[in-house]
């Protein structure tokens, strides 16, 4: 019965959307010129009604024939991405070329000083030639020279730190400042080992460009210092926000794969157990199919599975996590992963044709439940006990997980998911503004220790220096003061993420974007409403998505009952709430509020809903169908709602015709 109203209610949705899609196409006005570069604005949650022509196998794959077909096809498309990748890395920068270039001639030309005796002891403003040809192969050899360091620091700690260390996220993420520094550390060392310091006592020039070099150096060291507090914050506003459900994200993905892929090999270990691509079934969530070679390694599933059951969240995890849930490939660290062909779910509509796929894998033949020996088939026995709940199931109970329910928790990863990458999407924005924000002050405080470090400063420069900044910071008080707070609001109070159904001044809205000074909320009728950041602070905001299950609350009014008649009406409702343990908690309350002109009582039914408000059509359905169960109910029992005979006054009533009035 649940299932037929589950498909009812989704056929009518369907039905619905594609008669306005219809409507839409039908009475579509006539597109000019001038309109043909613009696009209709919509929500990011929007979902089509109707199969999307993507290069998925998911809608396509029907009978074996197909399935060649489509792997041909996906194979093509697999060797098209590979052959990009491959001109991708065999690119070479003009600045690397003509880096090399100088990097030859300078060599010869030191060969040559050292070598030929004309040149050996010949010297330009009291240096050798031959160092003056060292500085230089130094400036402009030694960035080729860091690079080599930083690749060979990359590779040894990515292959002896890969998931069990807090540093490889950092190293990814500070490996051209930390280039840019050892070069320059290079420099000085080349100059201060070459050029004598008497040599700079005596030559003004030299010391400047000594102080120079420890100036640059200085601002170098500290853009690096920002860039690590900077992915700091960002790690650890990840893990305070987003780490529990990116887990959880992950591990549907895992459980998903494992069900979509083979049976587990009872010859092997579960430690050697790597996940591999089924051919009939197509559109599993997240799936690669990457390279053979020439194209980076594929993560195997082992690892998909470590990472979705951390317990603590590491400065290498959290990455690791965002990359899975952001990006469509479910890439490694590499980011040449993110080119690779997709095989993802798209829409609503793919996820649950990929449940359908997935439920008739794992099922028997023609089967309405999915047994505990089927899952034991494809995953282990301490997933399958985590993934229960979420099956509508409860462990230690017959293990029987409907379509419905398959379907239901298919669709809610995936839409758990969107919105999670619109988070971590806007997260990342977010954080990419106050990257720049802090460049601009970093920035500032590099000119003024340069300064200081050349010897510039003098007390006038200060005083200028000084009483500018003054006056900036007065003219701009308003704005620092805004740009704080909504620092503070989005990096601290974070009371909602992308997705969330929140509350302010008594307006339910949805959380459509969110940026480092403004919110963009999405009302139920589709009404884009932006708030500041900074006005957002300073109001109650309600989240529904954060609240636990929730109250509800059914008002209604009849005459005169007898006790017997009250008492079999509460009988009636807890056995519609106890036959409905999806939908209602148990615990629920029938009370008198009021009883109003002697002749009605006023009264309220008090039910908990096994969820919060976020699907807030999924409450008012429920609601609904519980309405029309106490109407049921009230006709049963035949309670009803009766005014009392009143007696009426007539005072004055005139006939038809016009004639003379009469008064009682």
């Amino acid at each position: 019965m649940e299932e037929q109203q589950q498909a009812s209610k989704f056929n009518i949705e369907a039905e619905f959307n594609s008669r306005e899609h219809s409507r839409s196409a039908r009475y579509k006005p006539r597109t000019t010129l001038g309109e043909l570069s613009f696009t209709k604005t919509k929500s990011r949650f929007d979902e089509t009604s109707y199969p999307l022509l993507t290069r998925s196998p998911i809608i396509h794959k029907v009978s074996s024939s197909d399935d060649e077909e489509e792997e041909e096809v996906w194979n093509k498309e697999h060797e098209e991405d590979r052959k990009k990748y491959t001109k991708k890395r065999k690119k070479v920068g003009w600045i690397t070329i003509i880096e090399w270039v100088l990097t030859f001639v300078i060599t010869t030309g030191f060969i040559c000083c050292l070598t030929v005796d004309s040149l050996r002891n010949q010297n330009k403003w009291d240096l050798e030639i031959w160092k003056w040809c060292l500085l230089v192969m130094v400036i402009i050899s030694g960035r080729l020279f860091s690079g080599w360091v930083v690749r060979i620091i990359v590779f040894f700690v990515e292959r002896n730190y890969m998931l069990r260390e807090k540093v490889l996220y950092f190293v990814y993420g500070l490996r051209k400042s930390f280039q840019n520094c050892i070069w320059l550390g290079l420099v000085l060392l080349s100059w201060s080992l070459l050029v004598s310091p008497g040599v700079q006592k005596n030559n003004e020039i030299f010391k400047k460009v000594f102080r120079a070099l420890i100036g640059v150096l200085v601002g170098a060291i500290i853009w690096l210092i920002k860039i690590v507090l900077v992915k700091v914050l960002a790690s650890s506003f990840h893990v305070a926000t987003f780490f529990d459900r990116m887990k959880e994200s992950v591990f549907h993905h895992y459980i998903l794969d494992s069900l979509s892929g083979p049976e587990i090999d009872q010859t092997l270990t579960d430690k050697h157990k790597t996940f591999k691509p089924s051919s009939s079934l197509g559109a599993k969530k997240g799936e690669e199919q990457l390279p053979k070679a020439g194209g980076p390694k594929k993560i195997d599933i082992e690892k998909l599975r470590k990472l979705s059951r951390e317990n603590t969240a590491s400065a290498w995890s959290i990455p690791r996590l965002v990359n899975y849930v952001m990006y469509s490939g479910l890439s490694t660290i590499s980011r040449t992963l993110d080119n690779c062909g997709s095989s993802e779910i798209t829409s609503e509509l793919e996820a649950r044709i990929t449940a359908q796929r997935v439920f008739k894998h794992v099922a028997q033949p023609d089967a309405k439940y999915i047994l505990e020996e089927g899952l034991l088939r494809f995953l282990r026995r301490e997933d399958i006990d985590t993934i229960l709940p979420f099956f509508e199931c409860t462990a230690g109970e017959t293990v029987l997980v409907r379509k419905s329910a398959f379907r239901n928790w298919v669709v809610q990863a995936y839409t758990e998911r969107k919105a999670l990458a619109h988070s971590l999407n806007d997260t990342k924005t977010a954080v990419q503004q106050l990257h720049k924000i802090a460049s601009a002050v970093v920035s500032m405080l590099i000119v003024v220790v340069f300064v200081l470090v050349m010897g510039l400063a003098t007390s006038k420069v200060i005083l200028v220096i000084t009483s500018q900044l003054l006056l900036v910071g007065f003219m701009f008080q308003n704005t620092c003061k805004t740009i704080f707070e909504a620092i503070i609001f989005v990096f601290v109070m974070h009371p909602f993420d992308v997705g969330d159904r929140c509350k302010i001044d008594g307006v339910m809205m949805t959380v459509e974007e969110m940026n480092i000074f403004t919110t963009v909320f999405l009302k139920n009728d589709k009404e884009k409403v932006y708030y500041p950041n900074s006005v957002l602070s300073t109001k109650a905001i309600s989240n529904f998505y954060r609240s636990p299950d929730m109250l509800d609350y059914v008002d209604f009014a009849m005459d005169s009952t007898s006790m017997d008649s009250v008492t079999l009406l509460k009988e009636d409702i807890k056995k519609y709430i106890d036959s409905k343990p999806k939908y209602w908690a148990p615990k629920h309350a029938l009370y008198v509020k009021q009883i109003s002109t002697l002749d009605k009582l006023d009264m309220c039914l008090l039910v908990t809903h096994t969820m919060n408000y976020q699907n807030y059509l999924e409450r008012q359905l429920r609601r609904t169908e519980l309405i029309y169960e106490l109407k049921n109910i009230f006709e049963t029992l035949q309670i009803k709602y009766q005014l009392l005979p009143q007696q009426v006054h007539v005072t004055q009533f005139s006939t038809v015709d016009g004639g003379p009035t009469r008064q009682i």
